[in-house]
């Protein structure tokens, strides 16, 4: 492959990723696993730092474009959490360092089941930039969409229950498991499910069609990246004491064999089709 081809390759794949829903969301994923006591300042600025510079690179790169549902929301959400946090009382404030992260996951919530209500699930509007015109009002490619903005309201809404669990009743907003480790689960997954779903509704159309193309993913594309996930929490709970040693050495042992063993099942599958 020539320099240019991978200077080429890059810039499709950087492309790509821009156009991808995750992007839009980044800065509420990092609201939801930067705040915290201490931190709201910092979760704030960044996630509006974030949110500008989408808006200003969304319009770089397609000039005239319209804006997105969700460009427009992390602008506004963001906006208003800084303004309000400059003026709160010192009450209020400690009350934000607390529950924003709770604030901001339920927020993104309501904007998916919103859009979703509306029948303009947010994600749409990523996938209409990397899709032709003909195929935007398939019923295929809206219920693709929708099932994608429903795995991220549904993520959302975990991470908003682990930080009020964490919150409420363990009365501790850095708790390992409420204020970390499910949250980033919960993202992981739906960060996978955005990723894997589109290939197989890909492969399943053109398998239809009698047209080449790829094979459909298998389900241990999904899993894998969650079931590597053990390990390293497996790690972390023996490193903070965030429960029993044997529970630590069972999520690393069964991380690594629950990996290796959809990895083997994904090189088997390619075989036992061919």
């Amino acid at each position: 492959m020539s320099l240019g081809t991978t200077d080429k390759a890059a810039g499709g794949r950087l492309s790509q990723f821009l156009d991808s829903p995750v992007i839009g969301m980044s800065p509420w994923i990092a609201m939801s696993v930067i705040v915290g006591p201490g931190r709201f300042e910092l979760a704030v600025a960044i996630a509006l730092a974030l949110a500008v510079a989408l808006v200003i690179v969304g319009r770089i790169r397609r000039p005239g474009s319209s804006f997105k549902i969700l460009e427009i929301a992390d602008v506004v959400f963001f906006a208003v959490m800084a303004i309000i946090g400059i003026f709160a009382s010192p009450g209020a404030y400690r009350w934000l360092e607390n529950y924003a992260g709770e604030v901001a996951n339920i927020a993104l919530m309501a904007i998916a089941l919103g859009s979703m209500a509306c029948r303009v699930p947010f994600t749409l509007q990523y996938a209409r930039e990397q899709v032709p015109r003909e195929y935007w009002n398939e019923p295929r490619f809206l219920r693709t969409n929708y099932y994608i903005t429903g795995a991220w309201g549904a993520a959302f809404a975990v991470a908003a229950i682990a930080g009020a669990y964490g919150d409420l009743v363990l009365h501790n907003s850095n708790n390992l498991w409420t204020g970390w480790i499910i949250q980033i689960g919960a993202i992981i997954a739906a960060l996978q499910f955005t990723e894997w779903y589109p290939d197989v509704v890909r492969a399943r159309s053109l398998r239809e069609r009698n047209l080449p193309g790829p094979p459909e993913p298998p389900v241990s594309d999904f899993l894998i990246p969650l079931a590597g996930y053990l390990t390293p929490v497996g790690i972390l709970v023996l490193a903070f004491g965030a429960g029993p040693v044997w529970l630590g050495v069972v999520l690393i042992v069964l991380g690594v064999v629950l990996a290796k063993s959809l990895s083997r099942t994904e090189e088997a599958e390619p075989d036992a089709s061919g």
